[in-house]
């Protein structure tokens, strides 16, 4: 096992090709180490070089109501009126902090993507 850091794009690339060979490796095996430590290696790189920025509050809140088979009925029980979730849905009303923190208690949204502005 040859593990170095990954500091290039070429080096992400070999980690990668690598990655690819060892994937199905057993673990506890020295393999299975090997791709434990390069998986680690490359979700790092990634992090630093590729970033994914949050979603969109609003965005987020529809596509969660999507999932859960929710209407604007459903949410307007979690922020209290029907008119209030249409605005909320419409960008007409900013989300507050009690509703943030319902939001996040039953549509199970993580509160830093909630508190972005939009």
């Amino acid at each position: 096992m040859n593990i170095n850091l990954i500091k290039t794009e070429t080096d992400y690339n070999q980690a990668l090709e690598r990655l690819d060979i060892i994937f199905d490796a057993k673990r506890g095996t020295e393999q299975g180490d090997e791709l434990e430590l390069l998986g680690m290696l490359i979700d790092q790189y990634e992090n630093e070089h590729f970033p994914i920025a949050l979603p969109d509050p609003i965005e987020a809140i529809k596509f969660r109501m999507e999932q859960m088979g929710f209407n604007q009925n459903d949410l307007a029980r979690i922020v209290g009126f029907k008119s209030r979730a249409s605005e909320i849905l419409n960008r007409k009303r900013k989300l507050s902090l009690e509703m943030i923190r319902q939001l996040h208690n039953e549509l199970n949204i993580p509160t830093d993507v909630l508190i972005q502005t939009y």
